[in-house]
């Protein structure tokens, strides 16, 4: 019975990291949707070979950063327990390879590439982890003080603010230290706009996203007895919650409607082994409005560049997520309990902090020393033949 409960949790992990693994070709189909037609296939290939990065250095370096395990011992030892804790690390990698793939977003169209890819390398093998160690394996006792200051620890179960708000916060400071993109916001005022070069990619990336996650939330139970349909159905609720939200607040714009459940689904990981169905609607609606609300600030108003507006859904949502998990999931509006406001605030604002911290150092000594951004006659070219010397269609410019 010992030997099948193994078999059956290293393949209940597995799935969950598949179905994670494919969440990067949403998140590049995604970002090929939104970008303009020159950038496409930098958008592709950076997914990835910034996944490939990930999984080098997440082997070598942070996921003995985060939980203490090295690989550098026999296959013998790999493999005991049906190699479980091998897998375990795929599917912990697929939530490390989300943070470089949430921040190509923001920095579409006039990175440099090879930079990008050192950054990759020091977010996923030192910033990530540290504060995943601090939140998922008690690290440095801080949960035990969470717990010692409000009565409960932080609660996070699939990453609303250790996989989302990390790496939309450490988005923004990328964006804000390589500027915007040349000619959207003009001296005069005016505001150029750049439209999604393709809806249907567009809304085929938030699709792969929204079906990986049910992967991403419920397979962070890890081992098949701890499985719950709760975080399931919570899911489902934020997920359309944020869609309805995003419709009403985005007047039916087809690229708000489309990242709507994303904002739901990101704010509902935290809590959703905890909260009640109605709980996570709300959570979702909510979400959805405050992806709407702030990709449309910031853009118009405050005239940060984030292209894909991970910042607003990746990191806002996120925070949204770890605050509303110590709401919507205490017993007094219909939750399991086990948490407190103040313990999530406390947590939450402890990942918020070191990822801004860990953004701005790690992109701010890379500016000043390799560069971050293309020049401006690169950038106009498009990344697509400054990087990779291809076109997403080159037979079609060649007929033309």
């Amino acid at each position: 019975m010992e030997a099948l409960k193994q078999g059956a949790d290293a393949l209940f992990i597995l799935l969950g990291a598949v179905m994670v693994l494919a969440m990067h070709a949403g998140f590049a189909f995604l970002e090929l949707g939104t970008v303009r037609r020159k950038n496409q296939v930098n958008a592709l290939v950076k997914i990835l070979v910034d996944f490939s990065v990930s999984t080098v250095v997440y082997f070598v370096v942070g996921y003995a950063v985060a939980y203490g395990t090295t690989f550098f011992v026999g296959a013998e030892q790999l493999a005991a327990k049906n190699g479980y804790e091998l897998v375990k690390f795929f599917f912990l990698l697929t939530f490390a390879a989300a943070i470089p793939a949430i921040i190509s977003g923001g920095i579409a169209e006039r990175a440099k590439f090879w930079p990008q890819l050192i950054a990759t390398a020091v977010i996923v093998g030192v910033v990530y982890p540290f504060f995943e160690g601090i939140a998922w394996n008690q690290h440095f006792g801080v949960q035990a003080w969470i717990k010692a200051a409000t009565g409960e620890e932080f609660h996070d179960f699939a990453g609303s603010v250790v996989v989302h708000a990390v790496g939309g916060w450490i988005a923004l400071g990328a964006v804000l230290l390589l500027g915007a993109r040349s000619n959207r916001y003009r001296k005069d005022g005016a505001i150029s706009a750049h439209p999604p070069s393709s809806i249907p990619f567009l809304a085929l990336g938030a699709w792969i996203l929204t079906v990986g996650w049910f992967g991403f939330n419920v397979m962070s139970a890890q081992t098949l007895d701890k499985i719950s349909g709760l975080v399931a159905v919570n899911s489902l609720m934020a997920m359309v919650g944020g869609t309805l939200a995003a419709l009403v607040m985005g007047k039916n714009d087809p690229g708000f409607v489309h990242n709507g459940p994303l904002a739901g689904l990101v704010a509902v990981c935290a809590g959703s082994d905890l909260m009640h169905p109605l709980g996570a609607l709300v959570v979702g609606v909510v979400a959805g409005a405050i992806f709407v609300y702030m990709f449309t600030l910031t853009q118009n108003k405050w005239k940060i560049d984030d292209v894909l507006g991970v910042w607003p859904l990746h990191g806002l949502c996120g925070t949204w997520g770890g605050l509303a998990t110590g709401i919507f999931g205490s017993k007094a509006l219909g939750g399991l309990g086990g948490v407190s406001f103040s313990g999530q605030l406390l947590g939450t604002a402890l990942g918020v902090a070191w990822a801004v911290a860990g953004g701005f150092v790690v992109y701010g000594v890379l500016k000043s020393t390799v560069g971050l951004r293309m020049t401006q006659e690169e950038e106009f070219d498009g990344a697509d033949l400054t990087i990779h010397k291809i076109s997403a269609s080159p037979e079609r410019e060649a007929n033309w």
